[in-house]
């Protein structure tokens, strides 16, 4: 592999911060191809997403029983945990994990998700559909640890929403996220 262009790790954490500076509403997307410590640092630096539990070798979803197949992958991880791991740590560090897509799904998107994002009323949704969504992996597939940590942050988060019908509304529906299947409750 040609390095002649390679971005050391400390030029590339500047860029990040740079870009979370200039373009505070765009999101930025680190990969599992860096450390897990790397990415720890990214996010504290500006990074917003993330992945996690991935497998890169062709057909590494497919329930596949040739090991020459799934063997070939197209580049090389150096953050390989679980998805629970990673879940995990990012609780520990206060942060929350969201597998929200409402804004896509409702159509606040482009120009009309800037119109949210820029005075901040964007947190109306992003809280309380993050807060949802993480009590939905918490509920049918977190770890015992994982489970126990993100319900204290899930609580703690949803205590610190302002509007104090939202705030109800969000423990509503995380507690029929806990006792019942009902998904997928978006704001």
């Amino acid at each position: 592999m040609d390095r002649s262009h390679s971005v050391s790790d400390e030029d590339f954490k500047k860029v990040i911060a740079v870009l979370r500076l200039a373009v505070p509403y765009t999101g930025l997307i680190l990969t599992a191809r860096e450390t897990p410590e790397f990415r720890r640092e990214a996010l504290r630096l500006g990074v917003s997403q993330i992945d996690a539990g991935s497998r890169i070798e062709l057909a590494g979803y497919a329930e596949c029983h040739d090991v020459q197949q799934l063997e070939r992958e197209q580049f090389e991880l150096h953050d390989t945990r679980p998805l629970d791991a990673v879940v995990h740590e990012l609780i520990q560090d206060g942060y929350v994990p969201s597998w929200c897509t409402s804004c896509y799904r409702l159509g606040r998107t482009g120009e009309h998700f800037m119109e949210f994002s820029i005075p901040g009323f964007i947190k109306r949704y992003c809280t309380p559909n993050a807060l949802t969504t993480l009590a939905e992996y918490l509920t049918d597939y977190a770890s015992e640890a994982t489970r126990r940590d993100g319900f204290t942050l899930v609580e703690r988060e949803a205590a610190r929403i302002e509007n104090e019908r939202t705030r109800a509304e969000v423990r509503t529906r995380i507690e029929k996220i806990r006792k019942t299947d009902e998904r997928d409750l978006c704001f």
